[in-house]
């Protein structure tokens, strides 16, 4: 009897070994996976109660939308790659997030000194924050050799990929020999980072294609199922615009180039290409202003044929174009883009 016995316990505590074990492992798997790859934001501001933010990934073209209440935010999201999020606020002022897979990243700040805010958590947010608060006072000029400082320093860091695009690539006076050599320091610290063969490739691209000599020939189809080519910019100034409805700079730029062209109307043919995931959100910004000429938005974002043959780098981008087809400025300012445009206008 005594066996018996045993052998019923040992049984029954198989058995709850057993329905512990099944109850535990999809835990365990959780603890091990998702959340190991979860990313948690949490931010508080002062001098605001409440609101909508934009939190956006420009590389993956997504737009997520951050609530405000009381003047706080919890944000929530596989993240199983390492990315840079930008927060864009009302005002849209941004505030550049480096986001990990398993980081827990806290804000906090006040909204009338957004440069004053403080990131951490992790490393990489508190080395960020530590350059904004350094520079915040310094002279555009001074801000750039700072950025430069800090990549040679932290070639693999992805602040450093951040701050390669913010302050040059996106630079008017983009220098491209030396952008290329700062992306080639970065890639050697970091050979495997897919973000930064990207960047490499684009940029190649656009170093490829001068802001002079003739426009590629291409070939696209429009938003509204018509086929584009090279051959509709053809009128006395022509202008590729490239924006995202993510990208307050580009889309001011839009607006622009649309009041021209209401001005002008037939003087000037313009195809804009938009870089959004989904075609629909361009669409839908692109119909809220009345905008009716050719746009391209494919959803393949950096990997779009179109892109790669112009040499699109960053965003917002601009390339003008005369009436022989020949590229005249690309890259250009608000106002240098106007000048051009008007320049053109005014030949015969």
């Amino acid at each position: 009897m005594k066996m018996i016995t045993r052998g019923k316990r040992r049984a029954e505590r198989g058995q709850w070994k057993a329905v512990l074990y099944a109850f535990l492992f999809p835990l365990l798997l959780c603890a091990c996976g998702e959340t190991g790859t979860r990313f948690h934001l949490e931010g508080k501001f002062k001098n605001i109660n409440q609101g909508e933010f934009y939190l956006c990934d420009f590389d993956n073209g997504t737009k997520d939308t951050i609530s405000l209440r009381d003047g706080r935010f919890t944000y929530d999201k596989d993240m199983p790659d390492t990315v840079v999020l930008t927060l864009i606020f009302p005002n849209f002022s941004e505030l550049p997030i480096i986001a990990t897979p398993g980081g827990n990243i806290k804000m906090e700040g006040d909204v009338s000194h957004l440069k004053e805010t403080e990131i951490t958590g992790t490393e990489e947010n508190e080395l960020l924050t530590g350059f904004r608060l350094q520079t915040k006072e310094m002279m555009p000029p001074a801000v750039k050799q700072k950025a430069e400082e800090f990549i040679l320093k932290h070639p693999a860091s992805p602040v450093s990929l951040y701050l390669l695009r913010r302050y040059f690539i996106m630079a008017v006076d983009a220098d491209y020999a030396r952008i290329a050599k700062l992306s080639e320091t970065m890639l050697k610290a970091k050979p495997n980072s897919i973000p930064l063969i990207q960047l490499h490739k684009r940029l190649k691209a656009t170093s490829n294609l001068k802001s002079s000599g003739k426009l590629p020939k291409f070939r696209a189809t429009d938003t509204n199922g018509k086929t584009v080519s090279d051959s509709l910019l053809r009128k006395k100034a022509n202008v590729i615009m490239v924006w995202a409805s993510w990208s307050f700079d580009s889309q001011q730029m839009l607006h622009q180039l649309n009041r021209w062209k209401s001005e002008h109307h037939d003087s000037i043919g313009v195809i804009s290409i938009c870089m959004d995931a989904d075609a629909c959100e361009g669409r839908k910004a692109l119909e809220n202003d009345s905008i009716k000429w050719p746009d391209v938005c494919d959803g393949k974002m950096w990997d779009s044929p179109l892109v790669s043959t112009l040499g699109i780098s960053f965003i917002p981008e601009n390339i003008v174009i005369d009436k022989s087809g020949n590229i005249v400025g690309r890259h250009l300012s608000a106002a240098d883009l106007k000048d051009k445009v008007d320049k053109l206008l005014r030949q015969k």
